[in-house]
């Protein structure tokens, strides 16, 4: 093969022909088998001088094929040997893109040989990150794939009420049998909260006992029972406002004053009953619905020292601002008593019917 310049002498090492000492002389000349060669440096040889070897560059230094030593010899020393080490081959640095795998030996490559964020994605095997691998609390929402995450991965009883969202519980998630053991309820009020299925929306809705009752026709409220507390006077052929001054019960508080006014619109069924005092006449009573009279209502004649009871039952469309309330009248001729008291039966009725 040839070479530019001298031929690499990588390995070849060689001892100098022997070099006689000449008095107060540092030079010398190198040779082997009477050719004169060049070490590499100073750093690719041994030199020995009266059997002590020389320090490469304080003791000795070279010039091409020129060893000087760093003072002159004398009579009686002796140049023991010069042991060229053969040129080292100095690779310096490779020119880029010029190592490949197959100059790396195995195993070689360590984390001190990569530069920061040298590997990437494609650098990396698959199924090679193990959870050994990741820091603590380094996977976070955007690392999970849209659908990833199912039931293996969920711990038991991991899934609390803050992680569900609203309107997400639908009839299809409850176990007929899950709701047990809680307590049983035997009244409920209006205010109280029912759960309901919205076919409408395939939803649960919550819904309140009372907006309940009347979305599927309402109880029979608002309701009361009135009666006369006392005597009440009736002039002779004067229609007059029967008084029912003692409430038997009124929980919505819809009577006051001897008046219904039911705050709730629907259709309403109502009875009266009004005692008079006996006489030979015939008694009436009127039905008055916000002031206008909508029923008439004539007894029949008694008998002289006979009570009469007039008694009626209506049904009646209203609205919430409705009022209805009972006149009486009678023609005795003079002044004449409906009965009122605890054991008498002038009575005025009412509920909402569904």
């Amino acid at each position: 093969m040839a070479y530019i310049g001298r031929q690499p002498q990588i390995g070849n090492f060689q001892i100098c022909d022997a070099i006689s000492v000449v008095n107060a002389q540092a030079a010398y000349t190198m040779q082997v088998s009477s050719v004169n060669v060049i070490p590499e440096s100073v750093n690719h040889m041994i030199v020995s001088l009266n059997g002590v070897i020389q320090k490469p560059g304080s003791s000795y230094t070279i010039s091409s094929s020129t060893i000087t030593f760093s003072s002159n010899l004398a009579t009686g020393d002796s140049i023991d040997f010069i042991y060229l080490l053969g040129n080292v081959l100095d690779l310096g640095t490779p020119s880029d893109d010029t190592v490949t795998g197959a100059k790396i030996v195995d195993d070689a490559i360590n984390s001190e040989h990569y530069t920061d964020g040298s590997i990437d994605t494609a650098h990396i095997g698959a199924d090679q990150i193990t959870n050994a691998k990741i820091a603590d609390d380094q996977i976070d929402s955007e690392h999970y794939v849209d659908g990833s995450i199912d039931l293996a991965h969920l711990a038991a009883d991991s899934v609390n009420a803050t992680k569900i969202a609203d309107n997400a519980i639908s009839e299809e998630h409850l176990d007929v049998t899950s709701i047990t053991g809680h307590t049983a309820e035997t009244s409920i009020a209006d205010g109280d909260t029912i759960l309901i299925h919205d076919a409408s929306a395939s939803a649960l809705r919550k819904m309140t006992k009372a907006n309940f009752v009347s979305g599927i026709g309402g109880a029979n409220t608002p309701q009361f029972s009135a009666r006369a507390s006392s005597n009440q006077t009736i002039a002779n052929d004067t229609l007059t406002k029967v008084v029912f001054g003692t409430e038997i019960f009124d929980p919505q508080g819809t009577f006051a004053s001897s008046r219904f006014t039911p705050a709730v619109a629907g259709n309403y069924f109502m009875t009266t009953s009004i005692r008079f005092a006996s006489n030979t006449y015939i008694p009436t009573i009127q039905v008055r619905l916000n002031g206008t009279n909508i029923y008439w209502v004539s007894g029949t004649k008694a008998a002289a020292n006979q009570y009469i009871n007039v008694s009626f039952s209506f049904a009646i469309t209203m609205d919430d601002n409705d009022y209805v309330e009972i006149y009486a009248r009678q023609d005795s001729g003079g002044n004449l008593d409906i009965h009122g008291g605890t054991d008498v039966g002038t009575v005025f009725n009412g509920f909402k019917l569904i």
